[in-house]
């Protein structure tokens, strides 16, 4: 796997991770949107660790910065 994904992205990521994880543990969102927002939340830290996103992948997108050689 080829990183596609910057610096900026993935620290929006785990942020958005973090702000999910409050909502639920403060009861914010409950049921159903909850499971939702928590499988969501784990794959936002998932690919932000490993630095892929494999959406996208298909569509050619990278925001990694470009290295010259």
């Amino acid at each position: 796997m080829k990183k596609n994904m910057g610096a900026a992205d993935r620290v929006i990521r785990l942020l958005v991770a973090v702000i999910i994880g409050f909502l639920y543990y403060t009861g914010a969102v409950s049921g159903t949107l909850a499971i939702v927002l928590l499988v969501l939340a784990g794959i936002f830290v998932l690919t932000s660790f490993i630095s892929f996103c494999p959406l996208y992948a298909p569509f050619g997108i990278s925001t990694c910065s470009i290295k010259k050689d």
